[in-house]
Order: structure tokens, then sequence, then C-alpha cells
């Protein structure tokens, strides 16, 4: 019995060994297809591909050492093996989370790639049509020569990048797409059963990815509130502002921005009348900047805001004169950006605009 269970374990051996062409079924040591893993982020998706990369080496590939109508391994060595985190859609079709076996059937004019349920298989020799999980089919194209087979993420997009596999003169592309506001919304109910749960910045960070996205504001709305309701802030105060204006409600947002101004400090309130003016709304910036200077006489922000008001009327003299006292009253840092702005003032340039 045991003699028999040897040769078994020594034939499984020498086939590995055979299919690894002569490379150790036990040792660890340099392939002639070395191993590789690529991987990129969709929205919050990681969608991971591992696999060996085998060289042309003077071969005809395609139609040859991969023969046209054949499960092919997509790779060398081991199953090449594609993870998703989340759910995904492969050329418009539907995938569930997971890792996949990754296989394909080239032929001249198109190629069929199967996600397998298995991943663990050594290449296409168990390989099985019952256990696919999806298939779909894409058109290959010419490519740059690639001695060595690659897996690239192109065409990259909010919500989608195209996996292509380049080896020698060809490329072959498929598309993922993610539900991004779907999974980032799951992944926001996740998060915030933990310890995100009771800072204000965690719930402001979210209120502002929905109010950026264009997507459920009133979802955005309550995480404004709350995090209103975990530590009142300037910061939050002017989220809910600017949630509330773009659900139609100017009054509210008017009222949320007043209280938020009441709370800020002399960069929040200058950052905040900057804006105006890239709005077109000058008198209102220059009303900041002149509370500004109550506020806060002798602070750069004051004297950089009274600049941008002797600006607006003209007096450009006024206007060097002003900011070289922000300068004065700036951190080591902020001094050549103030100086840069001094120059262009020196020059007449309007920095208002």
């Amino acid at each position: 019995m045991h003699k028999v269970r040897f040769l078994l374990i020594f034939a499984g051996l020498w086939l590995a060994a055979s299919l690894c062409h002569a490379q150790s079924a036990l040792l660890d040591l340099p392939r002639k297809s070395q191993n590789a893993e690529v991987s990129q982020t969709i929205g919050i998706t990681n969608v991971t591909v591992k696999y060996s990369r085998p060289l042309v080496n003077g071969r005809k590939v395609f139609g040859g050492l991969v023969p046209y109508g054949d499960v092919w391994r997509a790779g060398a060595n081991e199953n090449t093996v594609i993870t998703f985190a989340d759910p995904v859609s492969i050329e418009g079709k539907s995938l569930d989370k997971g890792t996949y076996g990754l296989f394909m059937i080239p032929t001249e004019d198109q190629w069929t790639i199967i996600f397998s349920k298995i991943s663990s298989a050594w290449g296409a020799f168990t390989y099985k049509q019952d256990e696919d999980v999806l298939r779909v089919t894409v058109k290959p194209a010419a490519s740059d020569f690639q001695d060595a087979l690659i897996y690239e993420f192109d065409d990259l997009k909010p919500d989608s990048a195209v996996v292509t596999l380049r080896w020698d003169k060809l490329a072959v592309p498929f598309k993922v797409s993610v539900n991004v506001q779907q999974v980032v919304e799951q992944s926001l109910a996740k998060q915030f059963r933990g310890i995100v749960q009771y800072t204000w910045v965690s719930y402001d960070d979210a209120a502002n990815y929905l109010l950026d996205a264009k997507t459920d504001l009133p979802e955005g709305l309550k995480y404004a509130d709350l995090s209103i309701g975990a530590e009142e802030r300037y910061d939050n105060l002017m989220t809910k502002s600017r949630i509330l204006a773009a659900i139609g409600k100017p009054d509210e947002a008017k009222s949320f921005t007043a209280q938020a101004l009441a709370k800020a400090d002399a960069g929040q309130s200058y950052q905040y009348a900057r804006q105006l003016q890239r709005d077109g709304k000058q008198d209102e910036a220059f009303a900041i900047f002149r509370g500004i200077v109550k506020k806060y006489p002798t602070n750069l922000f004051a004297y950089a805001g009274l600049s941008r008001i002797a600006v607006g009327a003209g007096n450009y003299d006024e206007a060097v004169k002003k900011m070289k006292l922000a300068k004065e009253a700036a951190p080591d840092n902020a001094k050549s950006q103030i100086q840069g702005l001094i120059s262009r003032l020196e020059a007449k340039q309007d920095i208002n605009k």
C-alpha cells in the first residue's frame, strides 16, 4: 500500500514538473514565466489581477503556442486570477464580488473572456465549462510588440476601467464597471457602525462627498446634521448651507451661512470671500473682508482683504501697501506666495479676477 502511494505521489510530482518545463515542484526557484500582480481602484472598489508572464521568445503566439478555439489560462503556470472587492459589471454583464479564475478562448476576430468559480487550478488542464460564472465576448486589437505578457488598466473613468491583456502584437480589452454610488453608500453605512461615528469630520466628509457627487442630497443633509450634532463647526455649518442651496432652499442656506461665518476664523472667512469673488459677487466679498478687519485688524488676512478692496477701487498703490503688511504678518512658508501677489499688484494686475 505504501509503495502504491509513493508511486502515485511520484507520478504527480513528475507531471507537475513536466508542465513547468523541468521547473522544481518542491523548491522556490526562478520561473521562466515570472509572477506578476496589478491592481486598480475604481471608486473605492479594488480590482486585482495575479498572473504569470510568459515571453514570446521568437515564437508564433496566437494560432500557434496559444491555439485558436482552445481554452487558455490567459497567462502561464497556475490560474490567472482576478479579484473584485465589490460587485461589478463586465462588458455590461453583472458579476458578484469575489475571486475568479480568468480564462480566454481566442479566435482571429473575437475572444471569449471566462470568469470561473475555480481559481486554484494549474492552467486550463482541468477547466470545466459548468464552473463558469460569466462569459463575455470582446474584439482583439493590434498593439505594439510586447515580449512579456502583461495586464494593464486603461481608460480609467470615475466608475470604470478597461482591463487589457497585451502580448506579442495583440491587445485584448474588457471593460469593468462599478456602481460607485451604491458601493459607497453601502460602505458608509458599514463604516459608521465603527469608531468614525463619533467624529464630526467623518460625517462632514460623507456629506461633502454626496454633495460633490450630486447624488442623494437628502442623505447628505442627514450626514451634515449628524456632523453638527457631534460638534458644531464652521465646516459642517457651511456644508449644510451648500446642501440646502443645492436642494432649492436658499433662505435656509443663508441662515446656516451666517451661523458658519459667526464661527469662522480669519482664514476661513477670507477663503469664503474669495469664493464669492470667483462667483462674481464682489460686493458680498468686500463685506466679508471688512468683517475680517473688524475682528482681526492686524491679521494677514485682514491686510490681504484690504488690498483686494483697494484693487476694486482701482487704487493699486494702496493695494501694494496693504499686501506688504500682509507679507510682514505672514508665516515664512506663505511669504513667497504673497510676494507673487505684490509683484502682480506693482504691475497693476487685477488680483481679484
